[in-house]
This record gives structure tokens, sequence and C-alpha cells, in this order.
């Protein structure tokens, strides 16, 4: 594909952008864009999620309620360069009614994730850019040690403009999850199939899984409907008083989603999520990696809202 030296230039800001989207999310999608050089772009978001008690399959109900912001800051060093840092916390507060899949009390309570990523982009040509992510994130019961509950790795990646309505790339994580050390490929997408409708990656790849993917279709006056799903895997260091003593705790599933967006302009927007996680399981893990207990739980219902603001 041949450009001119304009269309080359914006096209390798776009492909520096979407290494970064990769990693940080849709927030940042609707907030970014082809900033020249020199430029700083500052976000702050904040979220909210519940998943609604489900049953488990030995015996009780389980549920979370969780809180978080983040802040991030891009530099566009030059058209094929940018960096950015994002720093985060999120607080998980986990519900359990008659637990006896778990024994007699609740396997643990609050889950506390502060995190701290970076991520370098670099577009080699007009039509193919580079990104490396590393990341941190402390995943920890209160009372444990959050060094115990330390994850760590990058994601990696490539992305090349095919079309002006098409881009693609491939990413890989590699993650040391507190004791077990995890790879996930993901695809990267961002396909303007009409003026309404495009398919892109919803959520940030980390720790957890990867990007995810949604199907958008633009609505009138900066409104958007969406529906997407994705694969999350956590693990957390529980503490010394909780079933499984210094242990792990480990919770898996597919959220599947349908998200309503309302944009101000170029800078702000506020997403509201309902769906449900399929597939869910959650498991007890002893110092020695040994699952003690395990207990699938049924399709629980899923409600959120996420804002965002940049400057």
């Amino acid at each position: 594909m041949k450009m001119t030296p304009f269309t080359a230039s914006a096209s390798a800001r776009l492909l520096v952008r979407l290494g970064a989207i990769a990693c940080a999310g849709a927030a940042t999608l609707a907030s970014a864009q082809s900033q020249p050089p020199g430029q700083t772009t500052t976000m702050i978001g904040a979220v909210g999620i519940s998943q609604l008690k489900a049953d488990l399959d030995g015996g009780g109900k389980a549920g979370w309620n969780s809180l978080g912001v983040n802040l991030s800051v891009a530099h566009q060093f030059s058209p094929a360069f940018s960096a950015s840092v994002r720093a985060g916390y999120a607080a998980e507060d986990w519900r359990f009614d008659t637990p006896t899949a778990f024994g007699t009390s609740a396997p643990w309570g609050r889950i506390n994730r502060p995190s701290l990523g970076f991520n370098f982009s670099y577009a080699t040509s007009a039509d193919v850019a580079w990104f490396v992510a590393p990341q941190f994130q402390w995943d920890y019961e209160s009372d444990a040690s959050a060094a115990d509950g330390l994850s760590y790795g990058a994601v990696f990646g490539v992305t090349k403009v095919y079309s002006p309505t098409l881009v693609l790339g491939i990413g890989l994580g590699v993650f040391r999850q507190i004791d077990d050390t995890k790879y996930f490929p993901f695809l990267i997408v961002n396909w303007q199939i009409d003026d309404k409708l495009r398919v892109s990656n919803p959520l940030p790849a980390g720790p957890a899984g990867g990007a995810g993917l949604e199907l958008v279709y633009a609505l009138d006056q900066g409104w958007e409907l969406a529906g997407g799903a994705a694969y999350r895997d956590y693990r957390f260091r529980l503490n010394a008083d909780a079933a499984a003593p210094d242990g792990i705790g480990r919770n898996t599933g597919i959220p599947m989603f349908a998200r309503l967006t309302r944009k101000f302009g170029p800078a702000a927007r506020i997403d509201f999520y309902a769906g449900l996680v399929a597939d869910g399981k959650l498991r007890l893990i002893d110092t020695n990696g040994e699952t003690l207990r395990s207990a699938d739980y049924g399709t629980a219902p899923l409600l959120g809202i996420t804002g965002s603001y940049s400057f």
C-alpha cells in the first residue's frame, strides 16, 4: 500500500495508538486522538462492577462488588514512537452465603489490586508497528502480604494497516501470576465495517487475560451500543486466617456483556454494562499449589459502570 508522506505519518500514529489501546482498553480508544509529536495526554478513570450472587455447585452462593480508579499519562515523542505509564487501584469485596462448597466459612473477603504498567510503541514503517507493555499487579486479600501477591510480565504485539478501515494485529501476554507462569495469544482488531459498525478490543490485556472482542454500533448524538466477551483468570494471595492460610484464591470465567456508551465530545465518556459471567469457577489452593476445594458457579449476572476523562 503506497502512502503519501502525510498519510504515512498519520498511519504511523494510528498504529502506535493501537498498541497502547490493546493494553489499556476501550476507554483509551474513545479518548485517543492522532496526537502530534510533543503532545502529552492524561486520562483519569473510574470503574464500578458488581457480579451478583450465583449458586455454587457444592452449596451456597457467591458474588462480589468492585470499585477502582486509574490514571494514565501518554506522550507522543515522534510520529513513530510513543510511551505511556498507567497506575491504578481496585478493591474487590466478596460476599458468600452459607458457602458449604468451601467448608463452614467464606474462603476469602476483600481483594486489593494496585497496579502499574508501561507501554512503548514504535512504528517501523507506515503500516507496521510493534509494542511492548511491561506490567506489575499486586493481588492480595486484606492482611495478606502485598509482595506475596505480585504478578508481573509483559504484553508484546505487532499491528498492521491493511486498509483505511482495517487494522489487524497479534499480541502475546507472558506473565508470572503469583506462583504460576501463563502465556496467551490474542487478536488486535480495529475494523470499521461501515459508518455505523466496527469490531474492536474492549478490555485491557494483562495478567488476567487478553483484550477480548466486541461489536460496536454507533447511534446518533454521541451514543453507541456494543456487545462483547472475553476470558478472565484471576489469582490472588490469601491471608494467614483464610481457609487456606497464605494460600491462593482463583476465579475464572467468561464475561459476556452489552455496553451502552454516552460520549461527551472526544475527551469524556460514560459506559454502562449489563451481562453475565459464564463457565465460572472458584478454587482454593494451598501453599504447595494443591487445590483443596473448588466450585463451579451458575451463570452470574454482571452490572458495571465506567467513566473517563482525558486532557
